[in-house]
């Protein structure tokens, strides 16, 4: 296929002007510059450390074939993974974008981060905190963001926490602005609309290329300077992909991949019983795609038929598979010598469990995440890693593997530590854990008991926030309470239960059956309770 294909005008609308082309030359020469001289606002440096390349794929799931996926045609993250370790239970803290990068790339919580929404940005609200590029380029390496690494906005100061965090400004694609534009053909009218399903010919959008296509040209391109300026100093690259975020607007080719019939009908087509209703996620963003709409589906418990289902199934294994292809470009031009790689999703996303669609709840299905690491220089062969963890591992786990000081443990509102820890020691087999040792903490706010629209329950903004889900998942279980929180003083009310959820991984891994009200199994409660509680005091 043609990769970016013609770089073309619209007639309508004046995509190629002059002040973008002037934009263009300034960028390049200002690119050129820092990589030659390396110095920008860098420490000391080291021709010795390991380069990283960091891939965060926005709302992957563990849809990999080398996962266990059968439906998965993942053959380059297949390829990677199977010379890196893999955490199979690795755990979002937040499913939600903003709230979880921030997490991600702090190492720190939600709470501490006072982030659950779109609109505010740690260094104002909570704390001055060191950024895992910032530590890096404090360190002496060049750093440097493409596309959706930290969430675009309000919540990175609407510059992707430049200049504190990258070498230079922030690479966005051009067709970024027409991520949610109505370029989906409606198979009815045959005019373009915002449908939720939305393979595309790639003649028809603007410039005949996609965001993540730009994007991935430029992670390239900045590979290629970046190793030929190696003697100057390591590198710390970011590329974080849109897709396979809504809408699922990809190459149209990729379907042939996954015909529908290869899926199964969704197991659930009403939400269950035993599931709290302030638990329950209406995905209110999808019910606003125009394909959607025309369901008529009844709110808020209302979810999609059989047919629809599997498109839906369909058209999500096909952006990943979309995806899949740009990552094997871009590992083309990594020297796997000496670069150290992470290759992680942001939150998880639901295909139809529990009758849910998309994220904005403390399932398995929304919080777990393929997680996976790939150090050059490892000594113990690469392997599953079956041990929870959690995503605010990452930052000291590649801080420990590039051989520089190693994060404290946050006790206070210190400026560079960790809320969580190093995964070295599971990789290289050091350690010998109890079922309950290592444990996954995480959590969803609500705008009230039942779902609704306005307030967006699923996307509450902190002023509309009442309820705090705090979540624990240990080996067996997992456990949610969901208690009364103040958006003001940001204080959960941990004596009020409103609800409770615990689910038995030994023999429910889905997640569907909630025993919280059995009796005979109250002790096990307490003890997850006291174990979660104490995490979020801290």
């Amino acid at each position: 296929m043609e990769f970016l294909g013609g770089r073309k005008c619209l007639k309508k609308v004046q995509f190629c002007d002059g002040i973008q082309m002037l934009k263009r030359i300034f960028v390049i020469f200002a690119v050129i510059y820092c990589l030659g001289k390396r110095n920008c606002s860098c420490a000391a440096t080291s021709v010795a450390r390991k380069n990283v390349l960091m891939i965060m794929v926005d709302d992957l799931r563990p849809a990999i074939r080398a996962a266990g996926d059968k439906n998965a045609i993942t053959p380059n993250i297949d390829k990677l993974l199977n010379r890196s370790f893999y955490f199979k239970n690795a755990f979002a803290q937040q499913s939600l974008c903003a709230p979880s990068r921030n997490s991600i790339l702090t190492s720190r919580r939600p709470d501490t981060l006072r982030l659950y929404d779109f609109h505010s940005y740690w260094r104002d609200v909570a704390g001055n905190f060191t950024t895992f590029p910032q530590y890096f380029r404090e360190n002496g390496y060049f750093t440097y963001s493409i596309g959706k690494v930290f969430h675009p906005g309000e919540s990175s100061n609407n510059t992707d926490d430049f200049p504190a965090s990258w070498s230079l400004p922030t690479f966005h694609a051009e067709t970024e602005e027409f991520l949610n534009s109505p370029f989906c053909v409606d198979r009815d009218t045959g005019e373009f609309t915002n449908n939720l399903l939305c393979a595309v010919d790639l003649n028809l959008v603007p410039f005949g290329t996609l965001p993540d296509m730009e994007n991935t040209e430029k992670a390239i391109e900045m590979l290629q300077k970046s190793y030929e300026n190696a003697s100057e100093s390591p590198f710390f690259i970011a590329i974080g992909y849109h897709k396979p975020h809504i809408p699922f607007m990809f190459p149209l080719e990729y379907l042939r991949y996954h015909p529908e019939t290869k899926f199964t009908h969704p197991r659930d087509f009403f939400k269950p019983n035993d599931m709290p209703v302030v638990a329950w996620a209406a995905f209110n963003d999808l019910r606003k795609r125009r394909d959607v709409e025309k369901l008529n589906l009844s709110y808020p418990f209302g979810t999609f038929e059989a047919d629809f289902a599997m498109k839906v199934r369909q058209h999500y294994y096909a952006s990943v598979t979309y995806i899949d292809f740009l990552i094997g470009k871009l590992l083309n031009n990594v020297n796997f010598d000496d670069t150290i790689i992470v290759l992680v999703g942001d939150h998880g996303w639901s295909l139809g469990e529990h009758a849910e669609w998309a994220k904005y709840s403390n399932f398995d299905v929304a919080l777990n995440v393929p997680l996976i690491i790939f150090d050059p220089h490892s000594s113990s062969k690469p392997r599953h890693i079956p041990e929870i963890v959690e995503l605010v591992d990452i930052f000291p786990t590649i801080v420990h593997l590039a051989g520089l000081e190693h994060l404290k443990k946050c006790k206070k509102l210190t400026k560079t530590c960790t809320q969580g820890k190093s995964l070295v020691p599971l990789m290289h087999k050091m350690i010998e854990n109890h079922p309950l040792e290592y444990s996954a903490f995480s959590q969803y706010p609500r705008a009230g008991l039942y779902p609704s629209q306005i307030p967006n329950s699923d996307e509450p903004r902190l002023k509309n926030i009442q309820i705090m889900g705090y979540s624990i998942r240990t080996r067996q279980f997992r456990y949610t309470i969901w208690i009364p929180f103040n958006h003001e003083t940001f204080a959960a009310d941990w004596r009020t239960i409103i609800a409770e959820e615990l689910y038995d991984h030994s023999f429910d891994a889905e997640e569907r059956e909630n025993i919280a009200s059995r009796p005979e199994i109250s002790h096990i409660k307490s003890i997850l309770f006291e174990k979660l509680h104490k995490k979020m005091k801290q």
